[in-house]
């Protein structure tokens, strides 16, 4: 007589693990239960710039990448799976590569990727940089970036150097290796602990970037962010509460104590 109920019960439990692997066909692709459809945009934004993403596979697999997210948002936004950008992997930065390998002697060039460094260029000045461009050069605009953890995107960066070198420029966004990164307890915009100030999300460094390069920039930053944000909420409420480690709870216990012994008066 019990066994019906042990079988009910044990269909119950495997129809709610099936229901959190579900995944949103329609939309975003994300499981149902962090569903981004209703903060996305109702169809992808046009920009002038061209966006090129080199995507780590380890990415691929990880369940906070916002590559897949952002890719939705823009339309003019190309994803290449690898650990190395090289000749052959996209026709668009093919084409760069040839016309800079012509003419050597470019003064200006139509490509920025995006990395942080003692050589690289701030973006502030990249609007400087291409405001002697006309209406038809700007529409060519290129943004490279490397999405992975910091070191896999370092990596990349270095193994892409002698393909990117020929026709790109190095720029970074405001960072400082010296100050902590934060964390998802610390932004509404952070998904995983950065390493160092300044340092974030692919997603929200394109739109950063797009701030700067398009004539609307600042409604297509507005819009990219918000969906990140939505992003990070969604995530933000199956956290668990961080909790102090034992040991540090003991030794601070014991720190107090000593304090306050040392607080009382002789006499007492």
């Amino acid at each position: 007589m019990d066994l019906p109920e042990e079988t009910s019960s044990s269909a119950a439990a495997v129809g709610g693990d099936v229901r959190r692997r579900r995944t949103c066909t329609t939309g975003c692709g994300r499981p149902i239960n962090v569903c981004l459809c209703h903060a996305l945009p109702s169809a992808p934004v046009p920009t002038a710039t061209q966006v090129v993403i080199l995507h780590h596979p380890h990415e691929r697999r990880h369940k906070l990448a916002t590559v897949p997210v952002l890719a939705k948002c823009l339309r003019n936004c190309e994803i290449i799976v690898g650990r190395k950008m090289k000749y052959g992997q996209s026709g668009l930065l093919d084409s760069l590569h040839d016309q800079a390998s012509e003419n050597p002697n470019l003064p200006l060039r139509r490509a920025v990727y995006l990395f942080p460094g003692p050589e690289a260029l701030p973006f502030g000045e990249v609007s400087q940089m291409y405001s002697s461009l006309d209406d038809a050069g700007k529409e060519g605009l290129v943004l490279i970036v490397f999405d992975g953890t910091w070191k896999h995107a370092k990596e990349m960066m270095v193994a892409s150097l002698s393909f990117l070198s020929k026709f790109a420029v190095q720029v970074c966004l405001n960072f400082d290796a010296a100050a902590d990164g934060g964390t998802i307890f610390d932004s509404e915009l952070i998904l995983r602990k950065e390493p160092f100030a300044g340092c974030m999300s692919t997603m929200e460094a394109v739109a950063r970037c797009l701030r700067v390069l398009e004539p609307d920039g600042a409604d297509i930053e507005s819009r990219i962010i918000e969906v990140l944000r939505a992003m990070v909420s969604l995530q933000a409420c199956y956290l668990k509460p961080l909790r102090p480690r034992t040991k540090l709870v003991k030794n601070n216990a014991g720190q107090n104590k000593m304090n306050n012994d040392d607080k009382e008066s002789p006499c007492q």
